[in-house]
């Protein structure tokens, strides 16, 4: 069964007609052209597909495009004009990308953990749930678990969602 939607990518109202069964990760990339999030497992283990619905990070593989009627942000859709978003400026200054394929997704969840802790809400890594959690080490990687990199550029990525949390405060 086919529904028509209407939502916002990067800014831009789009309008398309689906299957109800298409995700948002299949619409982005197949309907309408947006390929910064990758397709890795289609199981939503990996994060490649990371993107964010009205400021919140979803796996797009998991996301059936037709219950979408907000605002989608690709890593695409971070930067103003010719200025990188803080944290790609991170990632580019710390080195931390390898191939590149898991980069998108990586950058949108740390856009998306940046608000997280930014709005104070806790995760398993949080000391104290009586304090506003800080974007420490342990936080970070806690928070950005749900994103693989088959590289190993772990070592760099930590470091650079740190110093675009500086860069922020």
């Amino acid at each position: 069964m086919d529904t028509a939607i209407t939502f916002g990518v990067d800014g831009a109202t789009r309008r398309l007609t689906v299957d109800t069964r298409t995700t948002l990760l299949d619409a982005l990339r197949d309907r309408l052209g947006v390929t910064s999030p990758k397709k890795g497992c289609d199981h939503g283990q990996c994060g490649a597909c990371t993107v964010l619905l009205d400021g919140r990070r979803v796996l797009s593989c998991l996301t059936l495009a037709a219950t979408v009627t907000g605002e989608v942000t690709t890593a695409d859709g971070l930067a103003s004009g010719d200025e990188p978003h803080p944290v790609q400026a991170a990632f580019i200054e710390r080195d931390a990308f390898q191939c590149g394929y898991c980069t998108p997704g990586q950058i949108c969840s740390a856009v998306g953990v940046l608000a997280e802790l930014d709005a104070g809400w806790p995760s398993h890594a949080t000391a104290d749930l009586g304090t506003r959690p800080e974007p420490t080490e342990e936080e970070i990687r806690e928070r950005m678990a749900g994103n693989l990199c088959r590289c190993g550029a772990y070592r760099n990525i930590v470091p650079a969602v740190e110093q675009a949390a500086r860069a922020a405060r």
